[in-house]
């Protein structure tokens, strides 16, 4: 089973996004998890805001530190625009930056633009992986909220 292990600086947000939808769409047929060079003390509230309004609760996950281990374990490391060279030790594995905007301090309307980016991506990011195009079908939580 493929391993894919997202990046960024304190994983409060982007990479606790992508998480959730990569394990949401691979459905078991690969896995994703995530960590940060920083972590912070919790996930960031409007990120929590904005995946529950897709149905993903993330309200029970905690951020976690990098380390070598899930380094070793990962097939592919997607850093998500850790922005500092250096800051992001994730080069020992295959590697792509998606170079997206944090949404720390960003109201839920750009948080939710974040989300659905990184949505689309890891939807293509799953088909390259296992060869399936019905990941970039549309499915329940292609019906967003726009409303605060």
């Amino acid at each position: 089973m493929k391993k894919i292990l997202f990046v960024c600086v304190h994983n409060a947000g982007r990479s606790q996004i992508a998480e959730a939808f990569f394990n949401h769409y691979a459905k078991g047929k690969a896995q994703a998890f995530s960590a940060g060079t920083h972590y912070a003390s919790h996930i960031n509230p409007t990120v929590i805001a904005a995946m529950k309004e897709v149905g993903i609760d993330l309200s029970n996950k905690r951020p976690k530190m990098l380390s070598l281990e899930m380094l070793g374990v990962a097939d592919k490391v997607i850093s998500m625009g850790c922005g500092v060279e250096g800051v992001c030790p994730a080069t020992y594995v295959p590697t792509e930056d998606w170079q997206l905007e944090d949404p720390e301090g960003k109201p839920i309307e750009k948080v939710r633009a974040i989300r659905d980016e990184i949505e689309t991506r890891v939807k293509k990011l799953i088909e390259e992986i296992l060869g399936d195009p019905g990941m970039a079908q549309p499915n329940k939580t292609e019906t967003k909220q726009t409303g605060g």
